[in-house]
């Protein structure tokens, strides 16, 4: 029997993304990407509402884009980042057009005293890049005030990889749902887990479920975008992410 390979410890996969080069940092605008600006965006906003004056924990913040536009709604936000690629990469952004957000290198599954606890922390497209990720999940809970609300997001491990299976078969096909496996990626691998990991950890945490969003595309955006992006109506049937919120139950 061959035996298993190694798993990838956290600070393996701090060290791929740390590698990411300048030009695909550059390439984000200042709403994300085409998938963050037109699905989870809109979304993740709408969960946490109004955010004037409220402490934001943006954990693992990446080029901190989430941390600026949170800002700009008036959110006092700490965004904590590993890597020091996209950690220099957002203070960069703040200097060049200060907007307030405290940012702090270091890894998220050990977050050091930050002053206090945060009505709200969002972790997002994160928990699915962690190899070890329960105690990022467990980090973002403690670092919660009772009442306050968690909002994460992953990719939807019913529809990962969504485009290349629509273009090749124009439909999605799975083969592999229940087990973790490592999925390739360009620059550092995800990690697939079934949706139900992530959902069974929040009760022990003193969270409790609250929504869960499936966001699809809107027609108008696929249309227009087509011509760049073959198989994007995919996104309009089927849903390629998962954003959950939760609570953090009030002391007794």
């Amino acid at each position: 029997m061959t035996p298993s390979a190694p798993q990838p410890s956290n600070d393996d996969a701090i060290a791929r993304w740390n590698d990411i080069p300048r030009t695909a940092l550059d390439a984000m605008g200042p709403d994300g990407d085409f998938a963050k600006r037109h699905l989870i965006n809109p979304v993740l906003l709408r969960m946490l509402g109004d955010v004037r004056e409220s402490r934001i924990l943006d954990a693992g913040s990446g080029t901190g884009y989430l941390s600026r536009l949170l800002a700009a709604r008036g959110a006092r936000v700490t965004a904590v980042e590993p890597t020091g690629t996209m950690y220099a990469y957002a203070c960069e952004q703040e200097a060049a057009q200060p907007r307030g957000v405290t940012y702090v290198r270091a890894d998220i599954t050990q977050l050091p005293p930050l002053e206090g606890e945060f009505d709200a922390v969002v972790c997002s497209m994160v928990l699915s890049t962690v190899p070890d990720w329960k105690p990022a999940l467990r980090a973002c809970a403690d670092a919660l005030r009772p009442g306050g609300q968690l909002i994460f997001t992953v990719n939807h491990p019913a529809f990962e990889q969504l485009l290349a299976p629509w273009r090749t078969h124009g439909a999605y096909r799975l083969t592999r749902y229940l087990e973790e496996y490592e999925i390739p990626q360009t620059h550092a691998p995800d990690y697939h887990r079934p949706l139900s990991a992530y959902l069974k950890e929040l009760p022990p945490l003193g969270l409790h479920f609250t929504e869960l969003a499936e966001p699809g595309l809107p027609p108008a955006v696929a249309e227009e975008a087509a011509p760049a992006t073959p198989g994007i109506e995919s996104y309009v049937h089927l849903t390629n992410f998962v954003v959950v919120a939760a609570r953090k139950a009030l002391r007794d």
